[in-house]
């Protein structure tokens, strides 16, 4: 009767640890991510106000650059504010529903990022290599179908996480050795099987990136075949410098979230601790590096800032 009187569907709320074995250093090490959100707020806000504003911005690929600015907020808001407040405040308590919606928007956020960097390899390789067809193809309807399709296979995707988690029963401790609730970090709190879980929770990021990097690369693998059999060297080096951003991007992007599937699901001798550090990391430099590296690398952004910031210096 004891078990039963400790079981719960619904547990109240839980207790995010923080870094476990880092605790007298959470004041300091919130600093530099506190820092960091705000480069990745001011940054995508930036990029988000200019695509809005300026009709020179209305492109394809700079509509799926506002989308993917729009998925760095979401990625670190919901997960940043949380980690200073434990950091800084101390408020480590989160309730169930909060800790589920937590879960939801870091997870639909991370399939939707990978998504829309599929869509902007396809925007991508039409520019290159159907240049003709380009605004043909990628008409306003044909954006705004792709932008729906990509939030609808996020959303498909991770909902059925939000109920793997939502039957469990919870008996055991309501102690999360983390700074935000993830789905398998939270499924090993219950009192009972998941196997489902870890599966899900495995198979389905894994077949998700590897389709998506597969499209991708087989973009790129056009793309490469068709820059190297432009006329002129000139030619060859613009159709790639407008690439480089993008395959940036998408370093930043997949190779830590490869090594965190990995790591997470056979990397038993690596601590805790730098599970936790490296998880914090990924949630907030990619989008605070994202708008910064689209700055830098595109011109008709890198212009476009300059004159937000320095509008007497460029008269």
């Amino acid at each position: 009767m004891a078990t039963l009187n400790l079981t719960s569907f619904n547990p109240g709320s839980f207790i995010l640890v923080g870094i476990p074995g880092l605790e007298q250093f959470h004041i300091w090490i919130g600093i530099p991510f506190f820092t960091i959100y705000l480069v990745a707020l001011a940054g995508n806000g930036i990029l988000l106000y200019l695509i809005t504003v300026d009709h020179s911005l209305h492109e394809p690929m700079f509509f799926f650059l506002s989308m993917l600015a729009s998925a760095d907020l979401v990625l670190c808001t919901t997960c940043v504010p949380k980690t200073l407040g434990i950091f800084w405040l101390k408020a480590q308590k989160i309730t169930f529903p909060g800790c589920l919606t937590q879960l939801f928007f870091l997870h639909f956020s991370f399939f939707l990022d990978s998504a829309i960097l599929l869509g902007m390899a396809f925007d991508r390789y039409m520019a290159i290599c159907c240049p003709l067809r380009y605004t043909s193809v990628l008409t306003p309807r044909t954006i705004v179908k792709i932008m729906v399709g990509i939030v609808g296979r996020s959303f498909g995707v991770i909902l059925p996480v939000v109920f793997l988690v939502k039957r469990l029963p919870f008996c055991k401790s309501r102690i999360i050795p983390h700074t935000y609730c993830e789905h398998i970090g939270v499924a090993r709190l219950a009192c009972a099987d998941i196997s489902i879980n870890i599966w899900y929770g495995f198979a389905v990021p894994v077949m998700t990136i590897i389709s998506d990097l597969v499209l991708i690369g087989i973009s790129y693998a056009l793309i490469l075949h068709a820059v190297f059999h432009l006329p002129s060297r000139d030619a060859r080096q613009k159709a790639l410098s407008t690439c480089g951003s993008h395959v940036c991007v998408i370093l930043i992007f997949y190779t830590p979230a490869i090594f965190s599937v990995l790591t997470h699901r056979f990397g038993h001798n690596i601590s805790r601790t730098f599970h936790i550090i490296f998880a914090n990391l990924y949630v907030a430099i990619p989008p605070a590096l994202n708008p910064i590296i689209y700055g830098v690398k595109t011109k008709q952004i890198r212009d476009k800032v300059i004159l937000l910031l320095f509008p007497k210096g460029m008269k």
